[in-house]
């Protein structure tokens, strides 16, 4: 009796020691798998894009711009949607730390937040819908190429608006002056964006001002005379040079100085002026002949 009982325990501690065997092995394949299935999971999530920097993403929104510009110039309105939709994911995803300002980001914000509401518009207005996807090319494009930007070229274009105004100041014709000053706020909003992005915001802040000044001081209650309107275009052809950075010894455009009318006093002057400086030539002439001649 006692040898039986002896083997049923031998055989019960022996199954219990290869049991416990298997379920180490079990369990040393179970954490190996789930330290292969970490392994996995960490190399995935290693796997995935990082984030937009510097050039890559500027790179990136400026693609994204131009596609949608065409888009809306074609008139597809599904695409433009979509693509609007990808350049709010891209400036989402990207930093532009060292490109531009907080002024500047701010700015780029704006515009996107300005077209995505006007591209989601129920009624489609093609001009709407093409002033947003320009400011949103200039922006993006002033972004990537802050040396050349796009929007210097309107530089021509708002000098001949300072010409417009300065022409309307000297003839006195207040209707002229608004409708030129109208005009530079219409091509100023479309650049302000671009400009904000790459330019000083000192120099901004400066033409906001005049423009500003500029485009209410006829509605004054008390209108400035003509030498007055004449020096706040002054003003504003200096800002200009400033924020477009241009030389300032660069020629303004400005109105031809009229000929000076001196009178018959003038002309008398003139002849006898003329009269004396022949008169000396010929007294120092006469003398150096005289000294020449032969002892």
């Amino acid at each position: 009796m006692p040898r039986k009982c002896y083997i049923v325990l031998t055989g019960v501690i022996l199954c219990w020691l290869l049991s416990g065997m298997t379920g180490g092995s079990v369990s040393a394949d179970g954490s190996g798998a789930a330290k292969d299935s970490g392994a996995g999971q960490t190399a995935a999530a290693g796997s995935e894009a990082p984030a937009l920097t510097g050039r890559n993403g500027a790179e990136k929104l400026e693609q994204a711009a131009e596609a949608l510009y065409s888009y809306v110039l074609e008139g597809d309105v599904v695409k433009a949607r979509q693509k609007s939709e990808e350049i709010s994911e891209i400036f989402v995803s990207s930093s532009f730390e060292g490109l531009t300002s907080v002024e500047g980001v701010n700015a780029l914000s704006g515009v996107i937040v300005d077209l995505k509401a006007t591209l989601a518009a129920a009624q489609i207005d093609p001009g709407k819908w093409e002033a947003a996807a320009a400011r949103m090319r200039l922006a993006v494009n002033s972004l990537s190429h802050p040396r050349q930007p796009m929007w210097q070229q309107y530089y021509k274009l708002i000098r001949e608006d300072l010409n417009d105004m300065e022409q309307s100041a000297a003839a006195g014709n207040p209707e002229g002056w608004k409708a030129a000053v109208s005009r530079l706020q219409s091509r100023y909003d479309t650049i302000r964006p671009a400009v904000v992005i790459s330019s000083r915001p000192e120099a901004v802040s400066a033409f906001d001002s005049w423009l500003s000044y500029a485009a209410g001081v006829t509605d004054s209650s008390q209108p400035p005379g003509r030498s007055r309107l004449l020096e706040i275009v002054s003003y504003g052809q200096d800002a200009v040079r400033v924020l477009f950075g241009k030389e300032r010894d660069e020629p303004a455009l400005s109105l031809p100085l009229a000929p000076a009318e001196y009178g018959a006093w003038g002309l008398l002057a003139g002849v006898f002026i003329i009269t004396a400086l022949a008169y000396a030539a010929f007294r120092k002439y006469r003398g150096e002949r005289e000294d020449l001649r032969p002892v």
